[in-house]
């Protein structure tokens, strides 16, 4: 079985407020999207990336490649104007019998152990979307009547990524038109008539968007997160 991990960084960093894309800001002394780039390709040795940047910045991508890695496993392709778009960009790359990862680029503290997860919950399934639960109490708003309303925190999860499908699945889905609701790979194949199965995610895989997150992931990284996560799979 073939494995692809379309890695989207679209983002431009707004909310981070850098000059540059949050994946491309420095992380422990690397940039954050070495880190993510690293774990899928520890993950399986038979494993491509198809690295989806904006198209300005595409020429940084293939700077961090040139210093960390080689382009035997990695391709850069362009994105869209929106999520759904640069997916679909991705996946022009993938091939027709495969196993997919959707992954966010700035997910930097993926694992191989939520990766394997997901992985083989695809390969039974057909899809695998890594979710965890919420530990705060949850509150549903209603703008136009100025009121909200308790909800029930054991029936609400987390949406993480890689969002995992095979690409029997993955690749006719993304080809119905966009819509506004598609905010992941995960309603776009339930818009195409499809049910998603959850999998256990990890509380650590956080998405990198303010300066906080930053923080939390260098200490992570200098706490050995990642190296451990890596040896206790192995």
């Amino acid at each position: 079985m073939q494995k692809y991990a379309v890695i989207v960084a679209g983002g431009t960093g707004m909310r981070m407020g850098a000059a540059i894309p949050k994946q491309f800001l420095m992380l422990h002394d690397k940039p954050v999207l070495y880190y993510t780039l690293k774990t899928f390709l520890d993950a399986f040795d038979d494993l491509r990336i198809v690295l989806v940047l904006p198209e300005d910045y595409t020429d940084l991508g293939r700077e961090v490649i040139d210093a960390f890695f080689d382009y035997s496993r990695i391709q850069i392709t362009s994105g869209g104007e929106t999520r759904f778009h640069s997916v679909q960009a991705g996946l022009r790359h993938v091939g027709k019998d495969a196993i997919v990862f959707v992954h966010d680029a700035v997910r930097c503290l993926v694992t191989v152990d939520l990766i394997h997860r997901c992985f083989e919950n695809a390969l039974e399934t057909g899809s695998a979307v890594p979710a965890v639960r919420v530990r705060d109490s949850v509150r549903l708003l209603n703008a136009e009547e100025n009121t909200n309303e308790v909800m029930d925190r054991d029936r609400v999860v987390l949406v993480q990524t890689p969002q995992t499908f095979h690409s029997r699945i993955l690749l006719p889905a993304f080809e119905i038109d966009y819509k506004e609701r598609f905010t992941d790979e995960a309603t776009v194949v339930e818009a195409f008539g499809l049910k998603v199965s959850l999998v256990p995610g990890d509380e650590h895989n956080i998405k990198i968007t303010r300066p906080a997150d930053l923080l939390f992931a260098e200490g992570m990284i200098r706490q050995g997160f990642l190296d451990k996560s890596l040896v206790k799979e192995r």
